[in-house]
């Protein structure tokens, strides 16, 4: 079973591909994690993602392609995969779709969580993190017992910089057009999905596993 997870930042595509790795084995392959991999690893792609980042640039699509062409190579995805927010635009679905009929594989479902702006903004603006273990914690679904202090070993709680009402808008703006533009390239394909992403975690993973079992 092979997904796509798209949805804006803060529309829960981790929280749901993590339960679905859990539940399924499928690994979960977000193109930032696969990018800090191969940097770290020192790999082809890697570098060549490295030289652009270098010079403060946008690593362009055809690189993560390679990247993710590497990751979608090993062994753990024989069986399935989850592609967490990717592919991003019209041009990175048209590259995937290429380089999955090379692999010999193909999508199953594309699931789009779907979240208004204003949740989003709440959603986002209110998360925190542990500067000391990385816990995350939100100041109104999950806060912490006591304010800013981390339950777990009572380090400070932060907030990222970019985590603001304004910089969430500015992202929300450029998601939207992008997704209506991918929304329309795979309903082509009827194995498109729209969720709606601001109900209960627990209410859109069952509609996920409904998915999936339908298959």
């Amino acid at each position: 079973m092979n997904l796509i997870l798209l949805g804006p930042p803060g529309a829960g595509k981790g929280t749901q591909a993590k339960r679905i790795t859990e539940t399924h084995g499928f690994p979960q392959i977000s193109t930032g994690d696969i990018l800090r991999e191969a940097l770290k690893n020192g790999t082809e792609m890697g570098l060549k993602a490295k030289s652009f980042m270098d010079q403060g640039k946008l690593v362009p699509d055809e690189v993560v392609i390679g990247i993710i062409d590497d990751r979608l190579r090993q062994g753990d995805c024989k069986s399935g995969l989850i592609l967490d927010g990717f592919p991003r635009n019209v041009a990175q679905a048209e590259a995937l779709g290429k380089l999955l009929d090379r692999l010999g594989k193909q999508i199953d479902f594309v699931i789009d969580l779907s979240v208004e702006e204003g949740e989003l903004v709440q959603r986002i603006c209110g998360r925190r993190t542990c500067k000391k273990c990385g816990m995350g914690y939100h100041i109104s679904f999950t806060p912490p017992v006591a304010d800013g202090i981390c339950d777990k070993c009572g380090g400070e709680l932060s907030q990222r910089s970019d985590d603001n009402e304004e910089t969430v808008k500015k992202r929300f703006s450029v998601y939207k057009e992008q997704s209506e533009q991918l929304g329309a390239f795979y309903s082509t394909t009827g194995r498109y999905r729209k969720l709606n992403g601001m109900a209960d975690i627990n209410e859109v993973y069952r509609s996920i596993e409904e998915i999936i079992g339908a298959a």
